[in-house]
Order: C-alpha cells, then structure tokens, then sequence
C-alpha cells in the first residue's frame, strides 16, 4: 500500500505528519521515524516503535490465588495481615 501526502518544512526544518498517515502507520507516542536518504534523493521515514514498556502489547493474565505476601501502605509486610 502507497499513501502520499505533502507537507511544508518550516523556516526551522519542522514537518508535520499528517494525522491520518500517523494513524495508518500505527505511530504513536514515544515512537521514532528513522530518516535516510536514498541515492537517488528520495527522502525514506522508517517507524521505530518505542513504547513505553517493554511489556505493553501483553494481555493481563488472571493467574487466580497466589501465595503472594500483604503489604501495608508503607511497603513493610506484616504477617498475618488481611487484604
């Protein structure tokens, strides 16, 4: 698939991307575009996914009871303490 749209560099070099080609790409943020320029003068974005955690495409899994230990407000464990 090919989408093309133009924009104008400002006088300091800024790009905006178009919203929808933010969209199409999956681009959100935290993530990186990678430039390189070709050869023959063709000006190549590469998205470079940089979420947030290294975890966060994971689906929660309900692991039931565990024998994990209470903690209070402070962090301290207190054995015998109720959740």
């Amino acid at each position: 698939m090919s989408t093309e749209r133009e924009t104008e560099v400002t006088e300091t070099g800024d790009v905006v991307v178009p919203a929808d080609l933010l969209e199409e790409a999956d681009v959100r943020g935290g993530d990186r575009i990678r430039w390189r320029l070709t050869d023959d003068g063709t000006l190549v974005g590469e998205v470079i996914r940089e979420r947030s955690g290294a975890f966060e495409d994971f689906e929660p899994v309900d692991m039931g009871e565990t024998d994990a230990v209470d903690v209070t407000e402070r962090g301290a464990y207190e054995p015998g303490r109720d959740a």
